[in-house]
């Protein structure tokens, strides 16, 4: 097959700058590319819109990139903060952490919300919060190695989980 993996994850912000200083200071992500257009045809036909006009900044860490985009051409749709993860669409961006418990007292001292404490079981740890523009954020610490790991981790059949 030719898909190699998950290249990155795209989300639309209302102010870029705030957005890049969130996801730097919160996750540690590094700026990699900077870029922009303005009633871009080709843009245009890629995203589905006319008209449109954009910056965007494309953050790494770790194997993931994420691409934030603020569109000043066609007028954005804001949506609801605190739409529910149940919702059709994208519904979260995960992120890989060594502990999750400190991590989870840094991010709330930046301002990100969280939907729980960290709750674990034997597998591991695990936790979903939102960004200031309602984007769900997970947090995972796995512990067992039937969970997927960053570091090592080979493609597998794992078994089936439930969980309470």
């Amino acid at each position: 097959m030719g898909i190699q993996g998950l290249h990155h994850l795209g989300i639309s912000v209302p102010d870029l700058e705030a957005a890049v200083e969130f996801y730097t200071k919160a996750f540690g992500f590094r700026v990699i590319l900077n870029e922009s257009w303005n009633q871009s045809e080709v843009a245009d036909a890629v995203i589905g819109a006319e008209g449109s006009a954009a910056r965007g900044v494309n953050l790494w860490t770790g194997n993931a990139v994420v691409e934030l985009f603020e569109f000043s051409a066609p007028p954005a749709t804001e949506q609801d903060p605190d739409h529910p993860v149940v919702d059709h669409g994208i519904n979260h961006l995960c992120l890989q952490v060594s502990d999750i418990h400190t991590e989870f007292a840094r991010l709330e001292r930046l301002g990100m919300r969280f939907h729980s404490e960290p709750v674990g079981d034997e597998a591991g740890w695990f936790t979903y919060g939102r960004d200031p523009w309602g984007n769900v954020i997970e947090l995972l610490e796995p512990i067992s190695p039937e969970l997927p790991h960053l570091d090592g981790w080979e493609f597998q059949t794992l078994p089936d989980r439930t969980y309470d």
